[in-house]
């Protein structure tokens, strides 16, 4: 296998990152939901802490739900019959998707939630 360029790298990355968002619906639903959490993070200003887990926790969904894309596609390309080892790697790797996305939104209502209440009622958690 030929070495490529860190620009052609860059490229075909980015064009799967493209393809993975035109195709598969979980990664429409991550970005819907990345766009609504950047929006509140502006709106409640939060801090650079704040925004550093919220950052994390971003990159882990998405990170976590490329990989179980590219290792479905890899698995229904290696046999189109049902194989329980294959249903099992592709069991794992949506189970990590869901331990990322439950973390997510672990970090989420630790973030948002104190200020969230603070403007609903003024309690304040210090």
């Amino acid at each position: 296998m030929k070495s490529r360029g860190f620009a052609e790298s860059l490229r075909n990355a980015l064009n799967g990152l493209r393809t993975a968002l035109r195709n598969e619906r979980n990664l429409k639903i991550h970005f819907a939901m990345t766009l609504v959490v950047i929006f509140a993070g502006l709106l409640l200003r939060l801090t650079l802490m704040e925004w550093s887990f919220i950052v994390i926790a971003i990159v882990m969904v998405w990170a976590t739900e490329l990989l179980n894309t590219s290792i479905e596609g890899i698995a229904n390309q290696v046999s189109s019959q049902f194989s329980p080892e294959i249903g099992h790697a592709k069991d794992v790797a949506a189970g990590a998707v869901v331990v990322a996305a439950l973390g997510a939104v672990i970090i989420g209502i630790l973030v948002f939630g104190p200020k969230i209440l603070y403007y609903l009622g003024g309690i304040t958690f210090d």
